[in-house]
């Protein structure tokens, strides 16, 4: 009797040197034209080596692994059920930068927008009742350096609350570094702290981008990065960097001297992150946006020069490189919210505003300019835990970004390592579920995809890649 074989639902997109498909278990192959068109016309039943190559990773009915594929599909979800583990507590909206993207809101005029050391306190309390063992509390702003009082005692009152819950908790304050000084500096590195301050590249371009009446905000966020830097043991290298940069339209002339700024000061790594049209950003996208496949030209560009750099024998990182990859070849989810599925709002991370509001995630806080509470869950004063996480707000998110969802998903190839972020649609299309096919969310997605898997395509790129599988959990 002759033996049937049939496909489970895949997708798939060319890249360089054949046509990717993939399924919903994350396995995935490059076919050349040949192997491609057998797929298509049934042929590969007569073909043994394709079929091998199809059985192996989940594609023919008939030869499923069962056990194996359902551990490779849990690796790829394994954070959708931990509960919360990003807490960010924005301790006030005053900033002394008038940065052209702030995503947060518009500086100045904000006196009254600085969070107590009471709210602060309700803000870890809820932290602390999520499930996840493992959490991070960060500070942001504005410029969370203005409101250092409370945040020096939330530290304080984080690690000593920990002693009796004996999370794995991280506490990371994110500043541009103006306000920085030796003691302030002095007690975040001694109780663990540490500093995420925003690099957009060299000093023209730094400053084009963050404007700061104070000077040059390169030059003070560079020397208290060096200072960081040269606290770290043993000469190794961050790879998942203290810096984080954000590409605007001036940005895209320049990858290769951006990603040189962050190798020279001793970075290990850079995220090359697009701008998103969320708060301020989006009332001045005509003059600091740009289309998605500029972004996806510019980002190209960064990755090829990254990895020269590693083929002479130096470790530097992409992080959206490293993200896909473990992705890809290891079946694990490395926690990077804006690409899971569900995505990461109420599920995954908490924000809790100065006046003690808490929302699905940042860029929901900074939904309308902060003057939008669609993405509102409560507030630390009125609501449990349990409230805030089965809010509508949180529903909606996990319904907007779960893929499954999303019918322009379902059999798209690179559905079993992308996200979607409700706030994004929301913002520029108003509705939480959007239209992913004409959205720039799904176009940039895309452009990074396609260039990290035709890196991964070629043997020495991959090499170099799979070395960066060890990026930290974030």
């Amino acid at each position: 009797m002759k033996k049937t074989m049939s496909l489970m639902p895949f997708g798939f997109a060319p890249v360089t040197g054949g046509v990717l498909v993939s399924n919903d278990f994350g396995g995935w192959l490059v076919l050349d034209g040949r192997e491609f068109r057998s797929l298509k016309d049934g042929s590969f039943a007569r073909k043994k080596g394709l079929c091998a190559k199809l059985a192996r990773r989940g594609f023919i009915k008939e030869r499923l692994d069962f056990e194996s594929l359902g551990q490779d599909m849990g690796g790829l979800h394994r954070h959708s059920f931990g509960g919360p583990s990003l807490h960010i507590l924005v301790v006030t909206l005053k900033c002394n930068h008038a940065c052209v993207y702030c995503r947060a809101v518009k500086a100045g005029g904000f006196e009254k927008a600085v969070m107590s050391l009471e709210t602060a306190k309700k803000s870890i309390d809820m932290a602390f009742s999520s499930p996840n063992k493992n959490i991070v509390i960060e500070f942001q702003g504005g410029e969370a350096l203005i409101n250092w009082p409370v945040v020096r005692n939330a530290i304080l009152y984080a690690r000593k609350k920990n002693t009796a819950y004996d999370k794995n908790l991280e506490i990371s304050v994110v500043t541009n570094l103006s306000l920085m000084d030796e003691e302030k500096f002095s007690f975040l590195t001694g109780h663990g702290a540490g500093v995420c301050a925003s690099l957009d590249g060299p000093a023209f371009l730094h400053d084009a981008n963050r404007r700061y009446a104070g000077g040059s905000s390169h030059e003070k966020t560079l020397y208290w990065l060096k200072k960081a830097l040269s606290l770290k043991h043993g000469g190794e290298k961050d790879s998942l960097p203290s810096a984080l940069m954000t590409a605007t339209k001036l940005s895209l002339k320049y990858p290769e001297e951006i990603v040189e700024t962050y190798r020279k000061i001793g970075l290990g790594g850079i995220f090359l992150r697009p701008l998103s049209p969320i708060g301020f950003a989006r009332s001045v996208w005509g003059d600091i946006g740009y289309k998605s496949e500029e972004f996806g030209s510019f980002y190209r560009s960064a990755l090829e020069h990254i990895l020269r750099l590693n083929r002479r024998g130096e470790r530097f990182v992409e992080r959206n490189a490293a993200i896909v990859a473990r992705k890809a070849l290891k079946k694990e989810d490395p926690n990077f919210l804006d690409l899971r599925s569900p995505c990461g709002g109420a599920i995954g991370q908490l924000a809790y505003n100065w006046d003690g509001g808490v929302y699905t995630c940042d860029e929901g806080r900074m939904a309308g300019f902060g003057r939008d509470d669609f993405f509102r869950l409560g507030s630390v004063y009125k609501n449990s835990y349990q409230e805030i996480i089965s809010a509508p707000a949180a529903r909606v998110c996990a319904l907007a970004s779960c893929l499954e969802n999303q019918s322009a998903c379902s059999r798209c190839a690179w559905k079993p390592f992308c996200g979607v972020c409700p706030v994004y649609n929301y913002e520029t299309q108003g509705s939480p579920w959007g239209d992913i096919v004409t959205g720039d969310w799904c176009k940039i997605q895309k452009g990074i995809f396609s260039a990290v898997f035709d890196a991964l395509s070629k043997p020495s790129s991959r090499k170099i890649i799979e070395g960066w599988l060890d990026t930290t959990d974030r």
